[in-house]
């Protein structure tokens, strides 16, 4: 079978090409038919007709970048089309209060709902195909597994999501040796390296390199860290530089600048919806509107964090903390809406104007939970070195029951590449992810906190089963 990867990015860039111009044509179509005649005073010449739809076209290109709606095979059908649907939209009301800023009114919407109508249309049938041809195109790579002593398979299950891009057939336990390793890796065409020993992965990712085979790596935390240092040489030495993290001034005042900005003009339009969701919560059974618990942020700092009431009284009335999990009886009804929707965690928003708290960062965790897994990862206090935040990395790219030190290597990930755009970014992502209903899923019954019970299964027989019902 002939193999089209060295020609992946100019295949996805043609595919995505055509759904763009297509959304862009039928802008064209609209604009000359409803909008360019409501231009104030005068109608725009052909040039200005040009530019606005040309404008539109950039404004496509951006967000659908910026959601990862352009992520054919790499991310699920599902996930592509809702990135679409919330790309479209924003770009659609941007573009609808341009015009009516041209026009010096607000023109009809009825067009521009018709006109998002057949963007969704065009972009769900675009996705539909798009797939289609990408499944064609590229096949799954068929990955050996190379995993040590940490379980494995919690990572088989997480892949095992995307068997379209990732089958993984077969694993062998590092220690069995490199000889071992290179001689089954023969019948396959990549490998995961799990997380295992340093030396051990050293030996086994020159290999793969020197032999040119497509490696993923999961990397440790020392990794992450080294991600953020500086490249520098002292004659023919090469250096890298890592200052042990912290923020800047101009850092400090801009990502306060964003805080404020973002959150003063939020707490003002989301008021009207934290006045009702306080009367439900309040007339279903006459408990407190807010619950407030003590997290830390950065330094260790203790603060009060505030959220809607969405369980019981007195849930945790033993004292003993514990995180949510499926199917948790202690969730009300409408607190099992308010936390699907994130609603629960707009009363944060003070803690973000008075300072405690910042738009983006990594999640507060609880005093009692923080010392629990500092005894078996003590670089869990590393992610205290930013103020927390109202959302993060962890957030966007994790879930509410991802273990935390998965979680931990995303904040550090984030922290350790910190800008200003990062955290717009995030911040832009983060709408895509309340819309996300997996990404709130509870931890499971046998989890205390969001460590998970000790795995007891065996990878070689999981895949076995795997690999019999594909």
């Amino acid at each position: 079978m002939k193999n089209y990867d060295p020609y992946k990015k100019t295949i996805l860039f043609f595919l995505s090409l055509i759904n763009i111009v297509l959304m862009t044509v039928l802008f064209g179509l609209f604009w000359y038919k409803f909008f360019a005649g409501t231009m104030y005073a005068y109608r725009f010449y052909r040039r200005g007709n040009y530019v606005v739809i040309f404008l539109y076209a950039v404004f496509l290109v951006f967000f659908t970048r910026m959601y990862g709606a352009m992520k054919i095979g790499q991310l699920r059908r599902i996930e592509v089309i809702l990135s679409q649907y919330l790309s479209i939209f924003i770009v659609n009301v941007i573009t609808y209060m341009i015009i009516s800023l041209l026009a010096f009114r607000m023109i009809n919407v009825v067009p521009m709902i018709v006109m998002t109508v057949g963007d969704f249309v065009i972009t769900t049938l675009w996705s539909y195909c798009a797939g289609k041809v990408y499944g064609r195109i590229f096949k799954s790579w068929k990955i050996l597994l190379i995993y040590g002593e940490r379980p494995a398979t919690d990572l088989v299950y997480k892949v095992e999501e995307r068997r379209d891009k990732y089958a993984i057939y077969d694993a062998i336990n590092v220690n069995e040796g490199l000889e071992a390793i290179a001689d089954k890796v023969k019948d396959f065409e990549a490998v995961i390296i799990g997380d295992i020993g340093v030396k051990q992965r050293n030996e086994v990712l020159k290999y793969c390199y020197g032999n040119g085979i497509r490696a993923y790596v999961i990397p440790k935390i020392s990794d992450i860290i080294m991600m953020g240092t500086d490249r520098i040489h002292i004659f023919d030495t090469p250096f890298l530089l890592t200052r042990g993290y912290a923020m800047s001034f101009d850092q400090r005042f801009w990502k306060r600048a964003l805080d404020l900005f973002l959150a003063v003009p939020m707490l003002i339009v989301v008021s009207p919806i934290m006045l009702i969701v306080s009367l439900v919560i309040k007339l279903y059974d006459g408990g407190r509107v807010f619950y407030k618990q003590v997290r830390c942020t950065e330094g260790g700092r203790e603060f009060e964090i505030v959220k809607f009431r969405s369980m019981v009284e007195n849930a945790e009335s033993d004292g003993v903390a514990k995180l949510a999990s499926v199917g948790d009886a202690r969730i009300t009804p409408f607190g099992k809406f308010i936390r699907a929707t994130r609603i629960d965690e707009l009363p944060q928003l003070f803690n973000v104007i008075k300072g405690e708290m910042s738009f983006v960062g990594p999640r507060p965790e609880r005093p009692e939970i923080i010392r629990e897994y500092m005894e078996s990862m003590p670089e869990f206090e590393f992610r205290m070195r930013v103020k927390a935040g109202l959302t993060g990395f962890a957030q966007i790219y994790g879930k509410y029951n991802t273990i935390p030190y998965d979680k931990l290597k995303l904040d550090l990930f984030y922290i350790e590449n910190y800008s200003l755009w990062l955290d717009i970014k995030l911040f832009l992502m983060t709408v895509k992810i309340v819309l996300k209903r997996e990404a709130a899923e509870g931890i499971r019954d046998t989890q205390v906190t969001a460590e998970k019970e000790k795995d007891t299964s065996d990878v070689t027989l999981v895949l076995k089963d795997i690999v019999k019902k594909d």
